[in-house]
């Protein structure tokens, strides 16, 4: 398909026409034009700040946006009425069977995930917007193989879509605009807004969207440059768009007020993303020497005090700005068909939500459609007769530079157990990947590329770190290719994707350069240039 300097991989998709139309595509090109090169700067950016925190081993809060953080008297827009009780989030990819259950689950809001819970596949991409438009006008239905049947239900409210586009280190390889991938979280917006925002304001709701891997508040300016332009382009009111951010990188941890100073009249709050904010402190911090090397994945909780300091300073920003504090994803799935790990599952759920609404958090994100009676119990009790905390000011709370680089406070080691775990989780999931499935249970956990990244940067520390073993060896290549022969044994060779996956696992994790997402070169993988 072609449209002036656009081309555009053609699609096996059903429908794919209604999605990839001329209008819509000039309007993604549109885009791609105006904020591309914009960008590409601050990807360039990005590569600079990284090389001043391996020089000084050090972050801080910014001199120039000092006055930002010390006026008191600005706030973000009030939110949207469908937004304003947001106590459980379900989480997914927009596959169609997942997106129906997320839908009916019962959850106030459905974080609908083009980005880290779903494998860039051109099909991928062209289907997750089909099924968006479907479920933006309530037609959503699948058949399964099995002769099942997939309704939207009628007997309840629906949970509010809030579309996740893939971040801003990502292009669209299927979608070339003059001669140049289009930038893919543009392709994700502009796709969605372009064919749902009318019918989304005609049925009292609006395009919501969740902004993932920001690192500054530079970024968050990009997108609320592209959200005002695309409105205007649109004849949209302004302020229509609405955005959640995810604070999942270390450095936008440290510049949380002026991402939401940037966004103020189109933000609706910020999000703990727990996982990539642990793959972010790891990548940063990697050469940092030994007072940043991690223990074991399983070791590093959610109470561990850097940890601890960075939801804090989440909840108090929040709710002193009048936005939403949104809790993170708690790793642990049920399982219909063992009772003692479901129960298990269900308590250490229970366990994180409490803590996250005993913080003052206003909702919370779960992975399965059994976790949302626990959630929406828990915030039940502590919300009331409130839709949400953001009376809670927390203070109190007095969380610095320093509490939020403590890592060496984390207890806990680095054991064989851990190593292998990594090793295990990053082939499987990777395999699931490379075949199309970017949100994968792995032994009663929910694991996405966040937790991916996690396993194979902690290995790469642990090998440049001389990080030694309780037994006294050291974690060297050798150890970890050992090690993944055995587990390649364990899990099976005739498992898809296995080899590719072991090849791609050896590049990110033991290679002298740190690649700075797995996804790209595994993106390279799935999705090669087009001619």
């Amino acid at each position: 398909m072609a449209n002036h300097d656009i081309r555009v991989a053609p699609s096996t998709v059903e429908r794919a026409s209604e999605v990839l139309t001329p209008a819509a595509l000039d309007f993604v090109a549109d885009l791609h034009r105006r904020f591309g090169p914009v960008r590409d700067d601050l990807l360039r950016r990005r590569h600079e700040r990284r090389g001043e925190i391996a020089r000084t081993g050090r972050l801080d809060l910014l001199a120039e946006t000092r006055e930002v953080r010390a006026d008191p008297s600005w706030r973000v827009a009030a939110a949207p009425a469908d937004l304003v009780d947001r106590r459980v989030e379900m989480t997914g990819p927009t596959e169609r069977k997942m997106a129906i259950n997320a839908l009916n689950s019962g959850a106030r809001v459905w974080l609908a995930d083009l980005e880290d819970a779903n494998t860039p596949h051109w099909e991928n991409v062209v289907a997750g917007q089909v099924n968006l438009a479907d479920a933006t006008r309530r037609t959503l239905a699948h058949s399964s193989p099995e002769g099942k049947e997939y309704r939207l239900r009628d007997d309840a409210p629906l949970a509010v879509v809030v579309v996740r586009p893939r971040g801003w280190h990502l292009d669209e390889r299927h979608v070339v605009v003059d001669g140049t991938p289009a930038v893919g979280a543009l392709v994700d917006f502009g796709l969605y807004l372009f064919h749902n925002a009318a019918e989304l304001l005609a049925r009292g709701t609006g395009p919501y969207f969740y902004l993932p891997k920001t690192e500054s508040h530079r970024e968050a300016r990009l997108w609320n440059d592209v959200f005002t332009y695309a409105q205007e382009r649109l004849g949209l009111p302004y302020g229509t768009v609405r955005a959640t951010v995810l604070i999942e990188t270390i450095t936008a941890a440290f510049e949380m007020e002026e991402i939401l100073h940037e966004l103020r009249d189109h933000a609706s709050g910020l999000n703990a993303g727990r996982w990539d904010y642990l793959f972010s402190v790891i990548k940063n911090f990697r050469d940092a020497g030994p007072s940043f090397v991690l223990p074991d994945r399983n070791s590093v909780t959610m109470t561990a005090p850097f940890m601890r300091a960075y939801t804090e300073l989440l909840v108090a920003t929040c709710h002193r700005r009048g936005a939403f504090a949104i809790g993170g994803m708690a790793a642990f799935i049920p399982n219909r068909r063992d009772p003692e790990v479901n129960a298990r599952a269900l308590a250490k759920v229970r366990e994180d939500k409490e803590r996250e609404a005993r913080d003052g958090f206003d909702g919370s994100w779960v992975a399965h459609p059994d976790l949302v009676p626990v959630c929406r119990e828990v915030f039940d009790a502590a919300l009331g007769e409130r839709p949400n905390q953001l009376d809670r000011l927390r203070p109190e709370v007095a969380v610095g530079p320093d509490d939020l680089l403590a890592v060496a406070k984390t207890g806990g080691e680095v054991t064989e157990a851990g190593l292998r775990s990594n090793v295990n989780v990053a082939l499987r999931y990777l395999a699931a990947w490379l075949g199309g499935n970017g949100a994968v249970a792995i032994d009663n956990l929910m694991e996405d590329a966040a937790t991916a990244e996690i396993a194979r940067s902690q290995l790469w520390q642990w090998i440049h770190n001389g990080v030694r073993l309780p037994d006294g060896r050291p974690v060297t290549p050798e150890l970890v290719r050992t090690v993944l022969d055995e587990e390649v044994a364990a899990i099976g060779a005739g498992t898809g994707h296995l080899d590719r996956a072991r090849d791609l696992f050896e590049r990110v994790a033991l290679a002298d350069d740190f690649a700075e997402f797995l996804t790209l070169p595994a993106y390279d993988l799935v999705a090669p240039a087009m001619p």
